[in-house]
């Protein structure tokens, strides 16, 4: 999913919960590879619902990665933004499984699998490859290709460079190659952009992901930043800036101090 989201002078803040408010854009910080195209495309499409219903143009800014299912919800922004280093594209759609029919078989151990319906059990890892099978997820991951070879062209539009074949090929690309590819719309980062645009003051509040123990994981310049700010002081601190922070943004901050 989306990791890191922002809001412009007098702006929006696009939180993890999709929480929009009027503004004059909404840019989000994007850094996914692979994921499940079903939820990659409901996200794609809330943002799109958002951002119409709003009327605000988005901007996505990838970070290491927007691949696959992350590139579909680049897609979602009237504007792409990359580092020269991210990774994009890997337009495609994969599956995979092992097979340990052999491996139990050796060990005198034998499947055992009651259905009602004749296809109701496909690929069993445990049973040997049926190539009918085969054939079968084949061609649903053709169908599911398509509708992402679609959804990019209805997007990218003209920006796609109609000249390279590799496009839907499942083939990745690094942001500096995919800018030339029209895949991203420039090469940059969220704050310097930002800045460009909307001034030094422009507010950019990250919303961080909680740990693999449980706490918060804050990056290092809001640690230092919020290390000698006490609960009330930064309550009362962010309440009063200007812009769109309102007590729920306020005590997420002040959670970061707490957690610190």
């Amino acid at each position: 999913m989306l990791s890191q989201h922002s809001d412009c002078a007098g702006g929006a803040t696009c939180r993890g919960d999709w929480y929009f408010q009027p503004a004059q854009a909404g840019p989000d910080a994007c850094n996914r590879g692979a994921a499940a195209a079903a939820q990659s495309h409901l996200i794609h499409r809330r943002v799109r619902a958002l951002a119409e219903e709003h009327k605000v143009p988005v901007s996505a800014f990838v970070e290491d990665v927007a691949a696959s299912g992350g590139y579909m919800i680049a897609c979602a922004a009237d504007e792409i933004v990359a580092d020269a280093s991210s990774i994009v594209g890997s337009i495609g759609v994969v599956g995979g499984s092992f097979g340990f029919d052999k491996l139990i078989a050796r060990w005198g151990i034998e499947r055992r699998i009651y259905t009602s319906g004749e296809r109701k059990v496909t690929l069993d890892p445990f049973l040997p490859e049926n190539p009918d099978d085969v054939e079968r997820l084949k061609a649903i991951q053709r169908e599911i290709h398509e509708s992402f070879i679609e959804l990019v062209r209805v997007r990218r539009g003209d920006k796609l460079d109609s000249r390279e074949t590799a496009l839907f090929s499942g083939e990745y690309w690094t942001g500096r190659r995919g800018h030339a590819l029209g895949l991203v719309d420039a090469v940059g980062d969220l704050r310097s952009t930002l800045r460009e645009r909307y001034g030094d003051k422009v507010q950019m509040p990250l919303i961080a992901d909680r740990g693999f123990f449980g706490r918060l994981t804050v990056p290092l310049e809001v640690k230092v930043a919020l290390s000698s700010v006490d609960e009330d002081a930064a309550i009362a601190n962010l309440a009063s800036e200007p812009g769109d922070f309102d007590a729920v943004h306020a005590r997420t901050r002040a959670d970061w101090a707490k957690a610190l």
